[in-house]
């Protein structure tokens, strides 16, 4: 099949169905998320920080950078929007340096909304055949590594292989992340080597991070050539540091988790029907809701202020759930569950009568579709025992 037949169940056609259906990406020429997309990026962020800041052999500190630069990185009204994150990092080196005693290596990181120049940039990544983004303005995650110039590859290296570990770190089919040096002619002036990390979509790869070796070339343009201001200690001697920049896609980046985590599912059911079925298989960490709340029949006042007594205490723990049972709409177990499992939501639990008079729901995972019965004062730690387990694989 054609992989922009919305037919085909996994094209960038049926992702972009599937996107704005269940409030991830709303269609339309300008960007837009919906409330889980919005939560997804997020997340996606968070564990960003958490992989830059929690770093126990590397010094990162976390920085802030205005949105409009000047010439030289200094702030000034009507300057231009920034395009990327890396000149606010190569301002911030001097004011930085006390905090690392002048000594090598440490890198500066940061994160936020930025405005490229470029038309490869600004097209952005389109789910082809039904395009979500026209991207005047990106969301980046940026390190800015700063070293030893003698060790500046072997760096390049390490961050390499960090960098892909992460992205691959949440992927259902890790193969779809790759990386390729950038070729010597897309170099720009002063740099030395660059690389980009890719996803394969269903229409071909695009990239989602680039890492590029640049030397002292910026570092020296953006504070106008004053070396001595710049040095910093190797071992026993001065040197003006070499760069690696690091920039992360954050929009990019959940576009291709979308479309990793899709997955059509076939079950035979007991009259050895054959049954196909979305499922957003995102990881844990990312999912938007880890769990829906829905009530079966009964006592309807009742059995909805428990709904709403397990809502507050999972919002309280920072477990994202959905408030299934204020739907109006009646829907089968069948059908919610076929929602659910295109949200990604991770359990989907029902509270019942038997919840009322014995404190017992029934827990059904995305996953492996099995339905388990727990006590409802089991369940929050239930929870937080399986996303902590799954963040730390």
């Amino acid at each position: 099949k054609s992989k922009c037949n919305a037919n085909n169940p996994l094209s960038g056609a049926a992702l972009a169905q599937l996107g704005a259906q269940r409030f991830y990406v709303q269609p339309g020429e300008r960007r837009a998320y919906g409330p889980l997309g919005a939560e997804l990026k997020k997340n996606l962020l968070q564990q960003w920080w958490a992989s830059a800041l929690g770093c126990s052999r590397e010094r990162i500190l976390p920085i802030g950078s205005p949105l409009k630069l000047a010439n030289g990185g200094v702030p000034e009204l009507g300057g231009e929007l920034r395009a990327d994150l890396l000149q606010g990092a190569l301002q911030q080196y001097v004011p930085s340096l006390d905090l690392v005693g002048r000594r090598l290596p440490f890198g500066l990181a940061e994160s936020g909304v930025c405005f490229p120049a470029s038309e490869e940039a600004l097209r952005g990544v389109e789910l082809r055949c039904s395009p979500v983004t026209s991207a005047a303005e990106v969301t980046l995650a940026s390190l800015a590594w700063f070293s030893s110039p003698r060790t500046s590859s072997q760096w390049l290296d390490h961050w390499t292989r960090q960098r892909m570990k992460w992205w691959r770190r949440f992927a259902s089919t890790p193969s779809d992340f790759t990386s390729s040096d950038v070729d010597s002619k897309d170099l720009k002036s002063g740099t030395s080597h660059g690389v980009r990390i890719l996803y394969r979509f269903p229409w071909g790869s695009e990239p989602l991070e680039t890492l590029w070796s640049l030397g002292d070339t910026e570092l020296l343009r953006t504070h106008q050539g004053a070396r001595t201001k710049l040095q910093c200690r190797d071992g026993r001697r001065s040197v003006v540091p070499y760069v690696i920049s690091m920039s992360s896609n954050m929009d990019h980046g959940l576009l291709a988790y979308l479309s990793n985590s899709l997955q059509q599912v076939q079950k035979v059911d007991g009259k050895q029907r054959l049954h196909q079925r979305k499922v957003l298989k995102l990881h844990p960490a990312l999912a938007p809701v880890k769990v829906a709340l829905d009530m079966g029949r009964g006592a309807t006042v009742e059995l909805r202020q428990v709904c709403e007594g397990l809502l507050q205490e999972l919002q309280e723990a920072g477990i994202t759930a959905w408030p299934g049972y204020l739907e109006t709409a009646p829907q089968s177990m069948e059908q919610l569950h076929t929602k659910y499992d295109e949200m990604g939501v991770l359990f989907t639990m029902v509270i019942s009568e038997s919840t009322l008079e014995s404190g017992l729901l029934h827990v059904r995972s995305r996953d492996t579709t099995i339905r388990e019965t727990k006590h409802i004062s089991e369940v929050k730690k239930f929870l937080l025992k399986y996303i902590s387990a799954a963040e730390n694989i």
